[in-house]
C-alpha cells in the first residue's frame, strides 16, 4: 500500500510537470488560438474648456487683415514656428487629397495716382491723310501758273490744306503747345528728305521758289502728314549786296510790280496755308510796300509767319487792321547753330508755351538741326506739352 501511493505521487507530479511545461511552451504555432478579452479603460471625462488667451496684437500695412485663427500643429515643439492647420483625413479616405486650412488675408485696392498731376496729353503725332493737292476749286490759273484762291463756297487754302488739329480752335484747359517751322525747304533734295521723313508729322514746312521738283516735294511732304508754306523774298538792309534771289520784292518797285512778282513767287506750286518771309528788314518795317502785300495774301485766304527776324516790322500791325490770319515766331531755334544754343532756344520756347498757353519756332532744315529736333520732339509728351501744325497755333492765338 505504501509504494501504491509513493507512485502514485510521483505520477501525478509528473502530470503536473508536463501541464505546466505545455502551459509555458506551446511549441508548434499550429496548435489553437486562444482569444483574450480585454476590457478597455473607462473614458476620460470631457476637460473644462478653458478661457482662450487674447490674440497677441500685431501691426499689420494698411489695407491687411487676418482671418480667424485655427488650429495650429507645432511638430517638434520649435519654439515661435507656425505652422499651417491640417483638417484630419477622415476614415476610409487614404489617397485622398487632405484639405488644408489657409491663412487668409485681404486684398489692397489698387494704388490711386497722387493728386494734383495732369493726365498725360493727347498726341497729335498719329498718322493723318491730307487732301490730294491741288484742289481744283481752290486754284485759279495765271499767267505765270496756279495761283492759290478762295473757292466760291468761301473755303480757303487754310481751311483745306491745313493739317487737322483739336487745338487749331482756343481751349482754356488745353495744355502748352508749340508749333515748329522749317525753313529752306526744296534747296537740298537729301536735307529735304531728311526732314520730311525724320520730323514729327505736326512740324510743318516751307519750301522757296528757287528748289527744283517743288510740286513733288510737296506732295512727298503732305504724304508724311507735313502742312506746307511758300517762303518768298523780302528786300533785306544791305540789298543788293544781300540778294536773296529773283523776284524779291523791294521798296523801291511800285505796289503794282511786287504784286506781280508775289504772283510769279506763289505759282510754283500749289498746296500751301500761307506765306512766310526770307530776310525782309527793309521790306518789312516799310508800310507802304508790305500792306499791299498782305492784302493780297489774305484775299487768296492765307495766312502769314512772320520768322521773328526783323525786330521792327509793321506786320502784326498791318494784320490786325485787316484781319489777316497772322503771327510772330517767338523763338529762332538755330540762329545760332551750336548743340548748346539749340538746346537753350528749345527750352525758350518751351517756357514761352507754358507763360502764353501756344509759341511758335522757326529754324532751318540743315541736317543737324533736323536731327536734335527729333531729339527734342520725342520729349515733349513726357513734359506734358503738345506739339502742332503751325496754323492751328495762328489760329488759336487769333481767337485771343
Amino acid at each position: 500500500m505504501k509504494a501504491l501511493i509513493v507512485t502514485a505521487s510521483i505520477v501525478l507530479s509528473a502530470l503536473l510537470l508536463c501541464v505546466a511545461w505545455l502551459a509555458f511552451f506551446p511549441g508548434d504555432a499550429g496548435g489553437p488560438v486562444i482569444s483574450v478579452a480585454v476590457t478597455p479603460p473607462p473614458p476620460k471625462p470631457p476637460a473644462s474648456p478653458q478661457p482662450k488667451a487674447p490674440a497677441p496684437s500685431i501691426d499689420l500695412p494698411p489695407g491687411f487683415g487676418i482671418s480667424p485663427a485655427r488650429p495650429q500643429s507645432n511638430p517638434g515643439g520649435a519654439a515661435g514656428s507656425q505652422q499651417q492647420a491640417v483638417t484630419p483625413a477622415q476614415p476610409g479616405a487614404q489617397g485622398q487629397p487632405q484639405p488644408v486650412g489657409v491663412q487668409t488675408v485681404a486684398v489692397p485696392p489698387p494704388v490711386a495716382p497722387p493728386p494734383g498731376l495732369p493726365p498725360p496729353p493727347e498726341s497729335e503725332t498719329a498718322s493723318i491723310t491730307l487732301v490730294d493737292v491741288p484742289v481744283a476749286e481752290l486754284v485759279e490759273e495765271s499767267q505765270y501758273g496756279p495761283l492759290p484762291k478762295v473757292a466760291t463756297d468761301g473755303r480757303r487754302p487754310i481751311d483745306v490744306y491745313a493739317r487737322p488739329s483739336k487745338y487749331a480752335v482756343k481751349a482754356a484747359d488745353a495744355p502748352p503747345r508749340i508749333a515748329v517751322l522749317i525753313n529752306g525747304m526744296g534747296m537740298s533734295d537729301g536735307a529735304t528728305a531728311e526732314a520730311i521723313k525724320g520730323l514729327p508729322a505736326p512740324i510743318s514746312v516751307a519750301y522757296g521758289a528757287y528748289g527744283r521738283n517743288l510740286q513733288d516735294w510737296v506732295e512727298k511732304a503732305r504724304q508724311e502728314g507735313h502742312e506746307v508754306l511758300l517762303q518768298i523774298p523780302l528786300e533785306p538792309l544791305d540789298y543788293p549786296t544781300n540778294d536773296p534771289g529773283p523776284h524779291t520784292l523791294l521798296t523801291t518797285l511800285p505796289p503794282e510790280e511786287n504784286l506781280k512778282r508775289l504772283q510769279w513767287l506763289m505759282s510754283r506750286f500749289t498746296g500751301y496755308v500761307g506765306i512766310t518771309n526770307l530776310m525782309g528788314a527793309k521790306f518789312e518795317p516799310t508800310q507802304a510796300s508790305f500792306v499791299p502785300v498782305l492784302e493780297e495774301v489774305k484775299a487768296r485766304g492765307l495766312l502769314f509767319v512772320d520768322d521773328g527776324s526783323v525786330k521792327d516790322s509793321a506786320g502784326g500791325q498791318i494784320a490786325s487792321s485787316i484781319g489777316l490770319d497772322f503771327a510772330t515766331a517767338d523763338v529762332q531755334i538755330d540762329a545760332v547753330p551750336s548743340p548748346d544754343d539749340i538746346n537753350k532756344a528749345l527750352a525758350r520756347l518751351e517756357a514761352v508755351a507754358k507763360e502764353k498757353g501756344s509759341a511758335i519756332g522757326i529754324a532751318s532744315a540743315k541736317p543737324e538741326t533736323i536731327k536734335q529736333l527729333s531729339q527734342w520732339a520725342g520729349q515733349l509728351q513726357g513734359k506734358n506739352i503738345i506739339l502742332i501744325p503751325v496754323s492751328a497755333a495762328i489760329r488759336s492765338q487769333r481767337q485771343s
